[in-house]
């Protein structure tokens, strides 16, 4: 792909008025692409979606544009032979599907996106160079790459059973012949692989290199917010299986009173949803389960007699209802009826006076989702308000459909893979306010 190569639409583009080089280096929200690079079946995708999952729940406008459904819109057959460097007709068809992502992702930052990430294998020093070219000299936007390298043929099988039989490539192939076709697609991009190398004149490129799944990081050149927060994310995801369970705490005395906020202990019926997961979570026989609770004793006592380490987190705590502390709705609404309003009309950035919104409790638990991106096994018992943030990340929920997403106190599991978060429900179903628990199937959802 070379720079003659720019429809008519980027040239278009290319004359709205953008930033100097100077000045995109200052700003601090400067659009960034961040263009993924490596051979097939090294988790691209899968790093891709993940960050944009995490971008989007921080409040960043961030979009994938994946070079595989652009080559999908033009041919549905692509096999080994489609990827042979020699096959100059398919090289074509590649080369303008790649140029075609690459411009629509800098239609997206030019249109209000903050970040785009490119996601291809962008596997030759020539491509990252007029990725890197066109982006900064044309639009004057932060180029940031992303390398997965994976020497491991364990995981390189692991990822092409789970993920790569499921493409739309081999759909109604057997599984063996897919597998051997893949892998000689894997062959065919050899041909041409060349790594990042800080020693060419990718020198001055900002990247990060992931090895092996994380087993080892090279960070080079970071520059700005966002890289910094890409970079942070990227070295606490994790890729192997593992299970996550959520649950609110069992009903509170001031759940009866159908009053928000404060620290009471449970009620009767909250204490025997506490018994019922004790109960629920020793048939899970879960291998090395941690608990983490807030630091409300309603939190505490739900978790108390689960046979598991236990810590507590203050990030964890409910939202702050500051002057509604300890209020009915019924009460805000007759003592602060602007107040009452102003939450209705836009419940995310609305802040309690004296207390928090829920754009400031998505702020307060970045490190719990953090953790949880690098913890194994783990039960996390806390609150309604929490309990939404945390669904919306592993949903990727938009700020404006975050608090729909969670109606009841019932734990749920989300069974992480590298292919996403399938999420069941828990054998328990407790009704906000009433702690009344009933055992039910399970029922899995894919997202």
């Amino acid at each position: 792909m070379s720079s003659n190569t720019v429809t008519d639409r980027s040239s278009a583009l290319r004359h709205l008025p953008m930033p100097s080089k100077a000045c995109r280096d200052r700003l601090v929200r400067t659009p960034t692409i961040i263009a993924m690079a490596g051979l097939p079946a090294r988790g691209k995708t899968y790093i891709s979606r993940k960050l944009a999952r995490y971008l989007h729940w921080i409040g960043i406008k961030t979009k994938v544009f994946n070079v595989s459904e652009y080559r999908r819109a033009v041919t549905t057959h692509a096999d080994k032979d489609f990827f042979d460097p020699n096959n100059h007709e398919s090289m074509a068809v590649l080369n303008q599907c790649a140029k075609k992502a690459l411009e629509d992702a800098c239609e997206f930052l030019v249109e209000g996106g903050e970040v785009a990430i490119f996601d291809a294998t962008n596997i030759t020093r020539e491509r990252r160079e007029f990725i890197h070219d066109f982006c900064t000299q044309t639009y004057c936007f932060r180029v940031f790459f992303v390398e997965s390298i994976c020497d491991s043929t364990e995981i390189i099988e692991a990822n092409i059973k789970e993920v790569k039989l499921k493409s739309p490539d081999y759909k109604d192939t057997p599984k063996e012949e897919a597998v051997a076709d893949f892998l000689s697609r894997i062959e065919q991009f050899q041909k041409r692989y060349e790594p990042i190398d800080d020693k060419t004149s990718e020198k001055n490129f900002s990247f990060i290199k992931i090895f092996n799944c994380g087993e080892r990081f090279l960070v080079h050149k970071i520059g700005g917010h966002i890289q910094s927060r890409v970079v942070y994310f990227l070295m606490n995801i994790h890729v192997l299986p593992r299970t996550i369970y959520l649950t609110r705490h069992g009903e509170s005395e001031l759940n009866v009173q159908q009053r928000i906020g404060g620290d009471p202990p449970l009620s009767a019926n909250g204490k025997g949803y506490a018994e019922a997961l004790a109960q629920y979570m020793a048939k899970e026989n879960i291998p090395d389960l941690i608990v983490w609770t807030s630091q409300m004793q309603r939190t505490i006592q739900t978790a108390a007699k689960i046979n598991a380490p236990k810590e507590q987190w203050k990030a964890l705590n409910e939202i702050n209802a500051g002057i509604c502390e300890g209020l009915t709705y019924l009460e805000i609404a007759q003592r602060y009826p602007d107040e009452f309003a102003a939450r209705d009309q836009a419940k995310y950035y609305y802040r309690y006076p004296g207390g928090e919104s829920y754009q400031d409790l998505v702020a307060r638990l970045e490190p719990v989702i953090m953790e949880l991106e690098r913890a194994e096994n783990v039960l996390v018992v806390c609150h309604q308000a929490v309990a939404r943030c945390i669904l919306a990340y592993f949903f990727d929920q938009q700020r404006r459909r975050r608090f729909t997403l969670y109606k009841s106190s019932a734990p749920h599991r989300h069974q992480i893979n590298t292919d996403g978060v399938r999420v069941s429900d828990g054998m328990y179903s407790v009704g906000i306010g009433s702690g009344q628990h009933s055992s039910r199937k399970a029922q899995k959802l894919s997202t």
